[in-house]
């Protein structure tokens, strides 16, 4: 696989061997700092001439987003199942006869086509519209690294105001807005009460808990030369070849109860475009058609 390939790829969480760490933020009662305070133009002075320079000169780490590319999904319409029980027909109108019903759960259709208010979820079945809520998936995209960056860096995770000193309040002006999912550097770092905050841009300090910082750690143990390290914390994937990172992206781990596993796992199987299901018969049970390029580990 050629590397643009491989990238491309990625852009869609194909994993080739994993390595997760931490624990997912949700389920820390501490904080955990992983950018410690280090010395740089902004450090002794962050509001002075050498840091603004600095930042002028350095608006962002040196990255590359990647382009949408729908990939083999491209042109397919997302539904959720929203109203349970929702009964599915052999045909449009109610058909002739009733095949099952779908119960709660976390279920999502692909439509084949619709007639008049009636859905064909699958050949030959049928389901009322009215079931239905129409989702727009995310164009959120990871980055290429292109070169090596010479500071920390990472993603603002929510759009909001920033503070002018570490710990403040927001500063409700349009200058001290930064925006979410915005690539920033990180020039300097302060920790008040247990929190780290980051100074992102002239007089902006964002807190530690809305932001997804890049951490690259070295290959560990049982990984080839093609690898993939899950940060639970930052919630945070790097992509590797050797001990070179080439891609990063925010992910989204499991929740409580489906909690993401840390450890070194191997790929046992990947598809190019399949059905997730499971858990069927009880309230936690999920369906979802055409999920693409998936790996499992």
């Amino acid at each position: 696989m050629n590397r643009k390939l491989w990238l491309r790829f990625m852009a869609f969480l194909c994993l080739i061997a994993i390595f997760v760490v931490g624990t997912a933020a949700y389920a820390v009662d501490k904080p955990e700092i992983k950018v410690s305070p280090f010395a740089g133009p902004c450090d002794a002075d962050p509001n002075g001439p050498d840091c603004q320079g600095y930042m002028a000169a350095l608006p962002g780490p040196p990255v590359e987003t990647i382009g949408v590319n729908m990939g083999v999904v491209a042109g397919y319409e997302f539904l959720r199942v929203e109203i349970t029980p929702a009964v599915v027909y052999d045909g449009p109108y109610g058909g002739t006869k009733v095949l099952y019903s779908i119960m709660d759960g976390y279920q999502f259709i692909t439509p084949r086509q619709h007639v008049g208010p009636w859905v064909e979820i699958n050949p030959g079945e049928w389901m009322h519209e009215r079931h239905l809520t129409k989702i727009d998936p995310s164009y959120f995209r990871g980055v290429v690294i292109t070169g090596t960056p010479a500071m920390p860096w990472g993603w603002i995770l929510r759009t909001h105001f920033a503070s002018e000193v570490p710990g403040g309040a927001p500063v409700q002006l349009e200058e001290r807005r930064v925006g979410r999912y915005s690539v920033v550097n990180i020039f300097a770092v302060q920790v008040v009460d247990g929190l780290a905050w980051y100074l992102v841009g002239p007089y902006k300090w964002v807190a530690q808990t809305m932001m997804g910082v890049y951490s690259p750690i070295a290959p560990p143990g049982g990984v080839g030369a093609r690898w993939v390290g899950i940060d639970l914390y930052e919630q945070v994937l790097i992509a590797y070849e050797g001990g070179t990172p080439v891609f990063a992206t925010l992910i989204s781990s499991g929740l409580p109860g489906w909690d993401t596993r840390a450890g070194v796992f191997h790929v046992y199987g990947r598809q190019i475009n399949a059905p997730m299901s499971g858990a069927e018969g009880r309230e936690d049970a999920y369906r979802l058609e055409n999920v693409p390029y998936a790996m499992y580990f």
